[in-house]
C-alpha cells in the first residue's frame, strides 16, 4: 500500500496546526486508501511539547493514520543510530548539521526527509505552524487531495488529472518530482509596513535579493511580486498545471516532494530565512515535471517578531538570507546550463552532481556581499527606531556574517556529498529506539 509522510515541524505553540494538519491526514487516507505517517518534529519546550502531546491525544480515530510526535531529544537519538549506521567519518558533525543548536527551516525538513525514508514513505508533504488551511462551505481545502493525485506519477499520466499542461513533450515519460501551491494571506517575508510608509526604501532592500547583474526592470518586477504568495484571492474551484514549475509561484508551507528529496538535501544554513527552498530551483533546472496547483494556504505573521528581541533576531535571519543570493543565484544559474544532465539513466537527480557545483560556488568572491550591507545598513539607518538599532549590529557584525553565510554554503556542500549515505542508512534505521507512535 502507498504510504506518504504527511510532516508538520515547529517550535512554537500550534494546537490549533496539529488538529487541523491531522484532519488533513484522515481525508488523504481515507480518500486515497493510503498510509499516512503524521511526523510532527517538536522543538519546542518541555510545556509546548507536553501541550502538543495533549493535541495528539485529542485526534481522533483516523484508520490509516499513524502520528509519530517527536521532541528533540528523540530526533537527536534517530539522528545518533543513523550517522554511526551511514559509516561516514565525521558523524558528530553531521548530527551538528542536521539538530543544530540554532534555528535551521532547512535542517528540520532534513531530518523529516530522513525519517520519512526511516519510515518505509515514498514522498513527503510539508506544512508549517504559522499557516492554516482556506474553507470553502465549512469544509477545509487540504492541498494533499492536489498532492496525491499527481506525485510520483509519470507526467504523461499525470496529464490526465490536471486542468492544463504547458510541460513540453520531452519531459511526460518523466516522474512528477513536485507537487506544490502557494499562500495567501500576509507575506512570507515580514518586512512591516516598509512598503506602505516607505516604499523606495523598500525597493533598495527588497532587489538585494536579486542577482547583482539584474537591470533595474528586473529588480523592479522581482520586489512587485516579492513575498506575495498568491495574492488575496481565496479559493474558489480547483485549478492545477502540470509544468516546469516556477519556484517563485510555490511555498514552502504548500509543497511535496518525490524521489528528489532522496537525493540532495536542503541547505542546513543556521538562522536564515529562505534556507528551505533550493530543491523547488533543482526541480526546475534538473527539468523534472511538477504540478502548481491553487489549494493554497493562509499565511500569518506571529506575534513574536513585534516584541524587540523578535525583531531583531528576524531582521539578522533576513540580512544572511540576502548575504546567501551571492552563492544560490551562482547555482541556479550553474544547474540552469546543466539542465537535465543532471539527472541519472533514471531520470533522478545526481547528488553528486549538485554537490560539486555547490562545493565550486564557496570559492565566489565576497565584495557583492560587502555592497549588500552597505546598502542594508545605510537602508535601515533612514528608517530610524529599530531598523537603526538593527543597523548598529549589522555594522558590528558584518565579518561575523560574511563568514557564516560561506559557512552555510560550505556545510551545504558537504551535507549533499553524505546524503546518498544517510538516506540508504535511514532506510535500516528504527525511529525510536523503543516503539512509541501514536495510533490513531
Amino acid at each position: 500500500m502507498r504510504r506518504i509522510c504527511l510532516t508538520l515541524p515547529t517550535n512554537r505553540p500550534c494546537t490549533a496546526t496539529i488538529a487541523a494538519v491531522g484532519a488533513e491526514a484522515g481525508y488523504a487516507a481515507a480518500r486515497f486508501g493510503i498510509e499516512v505517517r503524521l511526523l510532527i518534529l517538536d522543538s519546542c519546550s518541555a510545556a509546548g511539547y507536553a501541550e502538543h502531546a495533549a493535541a495528539v491525544r485529542d485526534l481522533p480515530p483516523s484508520p490509516g493514520v499513524t502520528v509519530h510526535h517527536l521532541d528533540e531529544a528523540r530526533q537527536a537519538d534517530f539522528l545518533r543510530r543513523l550517522t554511526e549506521r551511514s559509516g561516514h567519518a565525521e558523524p558528530a558533525l553531521l548530527r551538528e548539521l542536521l539538530l543544530p543548536d540554532a534555528l535551521s527551516y532547512g535542517a528540520c525538513t532534513d531530518r523529516a526527509f530522513l525519517l520519512a525514508a526511516a519510515l518505509g514513505c515514498e514522498s513527503v508533504h510539508r506544512r508549517d505552524s504559522d499557516s492554516r488551511y482556506q474553507t470553502v462551505n465549512g469544509s477545509p481545502v487540504f492541498p494533499v487531495h492536489q498532492e496525491l493525485m499527481s506525485l510520483g506519477r509519470r507526467a504523461g499520466h499525470a496529464a490526465a488529472h490536471v486542468a492544463e499542461t504547458t510541460l513540453p513533450a520531452e519531459h511526460t515519460g518523466k516522474r512528477i518530482a513536485l507537487v506544490g501551491g502557494s499562500f495567501i494571506g500576509a507575506p512570507s517575508v515580514d518586512l512591516g509596513d516598509m512598503p506602505s510608509t516607505a516604499p523606495e526604501i523598500h525597493h533598495e532592500v527588497v532587489s538585494l535579493w536579486a542577482p547583482a547583474h539584474w537591470s533595474a526592470r528586473q529588480k523592479r518586477e522581482l520586489v512587485r511580486e516579492s513575498f506575495l504568495g498568491a495574492g488575496t484571492r481565496p479559493f474558489e474551484r480547483d485549478h492545477s498545471l502540470l509544468t516546469l514549475v516556477d519556484p517563485m509561484r510555490v511555498d514552502m508551507c504548500n509543497v511535496s516532494f518525490h524521489g528528489v528529496h532522496e537525493r540532495v538535501p536542503l541547505p542546513p544554513a543556521r538562522d536564515t530565512i529562505g534556507s528551505d527552498y533550493f530543491l523547488l530551483h533543482l526541480v526546475r533546472h534538473a527539468e523534472l515535471p511538477g504540478v502548481l496547483h491553487n489549494r493554497n494556504i493562509i499565511n500569518y505573521h506571529t506575534t513574536e517578531r513585534r516584541t524587540d528581541q523578535g525583531f531583531l533576531a528576524y531582521q539578522r535571519r533576513f540580512a544572511k538570507f540576502l548575504l546567501s543570493m551571492l552563492y544560490f543565484h551562482s547555482l541556479y544559474e550553474a544547474m540552469a546550463r546543466a539542465g537535465d544532465t543532471l539527472l541519472d539513466s533514471t531520470g533522478q537527480v545526481r547528488g553528486a552532481a549538485v554537490a560539486e557545483l555547490i562545493g565550486r560556488s564557496t570559492a565566489l568572491d565576497q565584495r557583492e556581499n560587502v555592497q549588500r550591507l552597505d546598502t542594508l545598513e545605510t537602508s535601515y539607518r533612514r528608517l530610524g527606531g529599530r531598523y537603526a538599532t538593527f543597523a548598529d549590529r549589522l555594522g558590528a557584525d558584518r565579518e561575523q556574517l560574511l563568514d557564516e553565510a560561506r559557512g552555510d554554503i560550505a556545510d551545504f556542500a558537504l551535507l549533499t556529498e553524505a546524503w546518498g549515505e544517510l538516506v540508504a542508512a535511514a532506510r535500516h534505521t528504527p525511529v525510536l529506539s523503543e516503539p512509541e507512535v501514536s495510533r490513531r
